[in-house]
């Protein structure tokens, strides 16, 4: 028997694949369409990783299922070539972007081509191409004109290695999730988009798609909706106020002090001559703490007084004014009313301080003199004037109506979504399609003349500037509203603003006239099925649905959401661990390619584990699939020489039964990406096939029968192994690909098995009764009753004289 030419054989099929253009999409054909999408790669390296392959290789297993179920498949496949991690690629290499960033795509290309995936090439897309970053300006100038795309002074995250901003999305624990130094903060002219317009749609959306609950749950979370109030506190000696937000009005009497972000505009105005320089001091070193740090539960607290002092409406209170780094400005309104009687983080603060802590909240309705902890419970009102005595949960919305009656306050809806920060100091990513004009101010650059285009020439000086700055000849144009002298914005943006409408290009990736085909669009999306990395759930993910909605309010597209289901593939660890370079523990897939084939190897990713959780790296798990696959191969060879010649049926049924068995399980399986247990009903049919074909002779074998499973095995197996499936189908006289053929359909009355009960005796007496199957073999039967529980209590450490089986009745055991 021959061992299977896994080489030969993928090369034949790859080819013929390409050349006869198996996988282009007619995209004018939608009845039964289904858009299957996996988040597309950065090609900021020249290979695939084992992480690439986990997301893509069971993608295609799915679709190709999906296509033999009769659905009209469209997988393309696109390169998310901007951004920080290309740009250090080709300075590393010491060449240009552009150049590098080609490289790796002609590289991957070939790799994704030899994985044996379905995509359609014809629709291939390069974010770093002007014909699509053309139309990533044009979706920033749609949002400028519609009110959704701004400029500020704002502090900012910045990685001091990268020398870039980050977005609060990038910074994991206070440091770069790129290259994971410690972020510090900046304050720069930064460009936005107004993403907390949406939150409300953000929110809504949420219920109306099939996506996983965790992944829901930290979309709520990150959009963070709060109801409360608003309350303007006058600041004692000018006609400002300090406005803030809370969520419990109802314990507004208990207010003892309040704090500002140390960046609030406010800080100025309130702090006295007298304490300036220790307010200053504080904000300086408060500057080179992150966002994590400042909000950490287990940071001591720290602040400074201000010397001012503001009013509080309801009781008419002098409230000392402290700046801590703990009160962010970019969260809320930048100041929070403390009240630390019943706050957890304002009593820790006034215990550190020694500052006043009052009760307004009881459990009881009596009034304590001393807490030992805050209270944050609900509870009956107490000191609260006007309120005393009332429950302090039907007392948040009346000291609202109380609050709106004097004009002191309102009730309002507070978000934890900021709005998002595009602009990067970077070469590497569209250019913002803005010019500055003294006479003008900020232009948009009019649409017919985009793309605005990066010039070839930049110096990478590692100074914090963007690269830009150093090509006058660029960065110097005209205004194009008067004509003036004008600069261009030197700032990129983020690169998640290029994979926010990815999908919808797609499906018509090379118009020259518009971003998207609205015909099209309104005919393929929203995307049916999306596969990708659960590490993109508050950033990808969020911003697709926001311009999804921004175009769906303006009337570009029928749907507001980009993606109707989403599943997450796991990750692969090696011996329990994360794979890194530092641990010397990465799986280079090309080795394991070049030994077994990618079928093998995208075979066996599949079955170490379920998709959605991963699994663990193991070189003897993927030499069995090698095995496995090899023992199909076999089983087809051998029948091809001694072919089936007979009509046998009581042996042929239940092998009929394991057929149909297999075909149910692995479609539910698939249906729902169990991978792993799929590719073990077909190893038990393959197991079934080699059974019946050597405990029966092929002049007895059930020729019809046999070859009905076989070509149900070549079927099932093909989204798996697609090469081997072609080879096989194509082996076994058929000439349309088996991609084309229909998925075959189980019958449930095949599937029915009748049982009998037999009786099991031990020298005379009845021990036991066990469940079998009609007519089931004697050896099987007798096998069945040595290992029943009841029966080894009377066989353990005995001798077993002698066996009778009498066929559906009984088992009789002589025992000595």
């Amino acid at each position: 028997m021959g061992i299977y030419p896994f080489a030969e054989i993928e090369k034949k099929w790859q080819k013929r694949w390409e050349e006869k253009k198996q996988y282009q999409i007619d995209m004018s054909r939608v009845e039964n369409k289904l858009y299957c999408l996996v988040m597309f790669i950065y090609p900021s390296g020249d290979k695939l990783h084992i992480g690439h392959w986990y997301n893509y290789g069971p993608t295609d297993t799915w679709a190709r299922f999906k296509r033999m179920q009769g659905y009209n498949v469209f997988e393309p496949m696109g390169y998310d070539a901007f951004g920080l991690p290309a740009e250090n690629y080709a300075i590393k290499q010491g060449v240009h972007p552009a150049v590098s960033t080609a490289e790796n795509i002609s590289m991957i290309r070939q790799q994704l081509k030899a994985m044996g995936a379905m995509y359609d090439w014809s629709k291939e897309i390069n974010t770093s191409d002007p014909e699509y970053y053309q139309w990533t300006q044009w979706f920033f100038l749609l949002l400028y004109k519609n009110g959704l795309a701004y400029r500020k002074k704002a502090p900012v995250n910045w990685c001091p290695s990268c020398q870039t901003v980050l977005a609060n999305e990038q910074v994991i624990d206070g440091h770069c999730e790129r290259c994971e130094t410690e972020v510090t903060k900046r304050e720069l002219e930064q460009w936005f988009f107004k993403i907390t317009a949406y939150a409300d749609k953000l929110l809504e959306g949420l219920d109306r798609i099939d996506w996983p609950e965790k992944t829901v749950t930290m979309q709520k979370n990150w959009i963070g909706r709060s109801e409360g109030a608003w309350i303007a506190f006058p600041i004692v000696g000018c006609t400002e106020r300090i406005e803030v937000f809370t969520t419990r009005p109802d314990t507004l009497w208990g207010v003892t002090y309040m704090v500002l972000a140390p960046e609030h505009p406010l800080v100025k105005v309130v702090t006295t001559s007298e304490y300036k320089k220790e307010v200053q001091q504080y904000i300086q070193k408060v500057n080179k703490e992150t966002e994590i740090y400042r909000t950490s539960v287990d940071k001591e607290k720290t602040g400074v007084f201000t010397g001012g002092y503001c009013i509080n409406p309801v009781n008419e209170e002098k409230v000392p004014i402290w700046i801590a780094d703990y009160v962010l400005s970019t969260y809320g309104t930048g100041a929070v009313m403390a009240v630390p009687g019943h706050d957890e983080r304002d009593f820790e603060f006034a215990q550190q301080l020694h500052l006043p802590i009052r009760e307004v909240i009881s459990p009881d309705g009596e009034k304590h003199e001393k807490l030992d902890a805050a209270y944050v419970d609900p509870g009956i009102m107490v000191q609260s004037g006007p309120f005393t005595g009332q429950s302090s949960d039907t007392g948040i919305s009346k000291v609202i109506r109380y609050l709106e009656e004097r004009g002191w306050g309102g009730a309002r809806v507070s978000y934890k979504l900021r709005d998002w920060l595009i602009s990067r100091q970077r070469y590497w990513g569209a250019p913002i399609p803005v010019v500055t004009c003294k006479k003008c101010g900020i232009v948009p650059v009019p649409e017919e003349q985009l793309p605005v285009l990066l010039p070839e020439k930049v110096e990478f000086t590692g100074s914090g500037e963007s690269p830009l700055l150093t090509n006058e000849a660029w960065v110097n144009t005209s205004c194009p509203g008067c004509g003036e002298k004008a600069r261009r914005e030197v700032d990129t943006m983020d690169t998640f603003v290029c994979s926010s409408w990815y999908y919808l290009r797609f499906p018509n990736s090379h118009i020259k006239t518009a971003a998207f085909d609205g015909e099209i669009v309104k005919k393929w999306l929203p995307v049916d099925q999306y596969v990708g990395g659960a590490e993109h759930a508050v950033m990808h993910l969020m911003y697709a649905r926001f311009f999804m909605k921004v175009l769906y309010d303006l009337g570009y597209v029928q749907h507001d959401e980009p993606f109707a289901k989403l599943i997450h593939q796991g990750v692969i660890t090696n011996q329990g661990a994360k794979m890194s370079k530092s641990r010397g523990n990465v799986i280079n897939p090309d080795r394991y390619i070049d030994e077994y084939g990618s079928d093998v190897f995208r075979m066996y990713m599949m079955f170490m584990g379920s998709y959605t959780e991963g699994g663990d790296w193991s070189d003897e798990g993927i030499q069995g699939m090698n095995r496995f696959l090899n023992r199909v191969w076999r089983l087809f060879e051998a029948i091809d020489e001694t072919p089936p010649r007979g009509n046998e049926s009581e042996r042929s049924a239940d092998l009929e039964r394991q057929q149909h068995y297999a075909i149910k399980m692995v479609t539910q399986d698939l249906n729902r990406f169990h991978f792993n247990t799929a590719i073990s009903r077909i190893m038990e049919l393959v197991n079934a096939m080699y059974l019946y074909i050597q405990d029966i002779g092929p002049d007895q074998q059930n020729q019809k029968v046999v070859n009905d499973v076989l070509k149900t095995l070549i079927q099932l197996i093909a989204p798996f192994a697609p090469h081997m499936g072609e080879e096989l189908w194509y082996r076994n006289g058929f000439n349309n690909s088996v991609f084309d053929s229909k998925w075959p359909d189980w019958d449930e009355r095949k599937l029915k098995v009748e049982t009998v009960t037999v009786v099991v005796q031990i020298n005379g007496k009845l021990r036991s009764q066990i469940q079998v199957e009609n007519n089931l073999e004697d050896s099987v039967v007798q096998d069945m009753a040595l290992k029943d529980p009841k029966v080894k209590k009377y066989t353990n450490d005995k001798e077993i004289k002698k066996i009778i089986v009498v066929k559906n009745k009984l088992v009789s055991i002589v025992v000595k």
